[in-house]
């Protein structure tokens, strides 16, 4: 196994599984939103603001073939990623990919918490126009999601539980 890709909706853990894993593994740990902002010098947030979410997703997909090249490494992707182009094929053609598959409810927890101006696309929404959005867009994003060659649900004591079975097998 060279690579690993952990897909999910924003708030799922990938960044916190992700540095579990590549640590677990020996692998280098990528995260894809921090490897865009290191190579625009911009943050995603002002990606979004000065080109708008269609010239994010063509950035997000030249960055995931680049990542793509890394070898032993976790990689993290933005929640849409998957969702975009044929990026969900070409991480399976790649590496496993591992879906982070938490719900609604333990999304919008833990995105009720999350700093404001880290995610454009939910800065402004508090509450139930929160889980509201979150249900929308997990209605157009589970078939990619779906496409994984791996599902982890639970909690966190779960989904480690998981993850460390995955790195006793290989």
């Amino acid at each position: 196994m060279k690579r690993i890709f952990l897909i999910g909706y924003m708030g799922s853990g990938k960044t916190s599984m992700g540095k579990l894993l590549a640590e677990k593994l020996g692998f280098t740990f990528v995260d894809m939103d921090a490897h865009i902002e290191a190579k625009y010098h911009k943050t995603v947030s002002q990606i979004f603001a000065e080109m708008g979410q269609e010239q994010f997703r063509e950035i997000e997909r030249e960055c995931l073939h680049e990542v793509a090249e890394f070898e032993k490494s976790v990689i993290s992707t933005g929640g849409g990623a998957p969702c975009y182009f044929n990026n969900m094929e070409y991480m399976n053609a790649h590496g496993l990919t591992i879906y982070l598959n938490l719900t609604i409810d333990q999304l919008t927890e833990r995105l009720l918490k999350s700093r404001p101006g880290k995610r454009p696309l939910i800065d402004a929404l508090k509450g139930k126009g929160l889980r509201e959005f979150i249900e929308k867009a997990m209605e157009v994003r589970a078939p990619f999601y779906a496409k994984a060659q791996m599902q982890l649900s639970g909690d966190d004591e779960e989904i480690i539980s998981s993850l460390d079975k995955l790195v006793a097998s290989v």
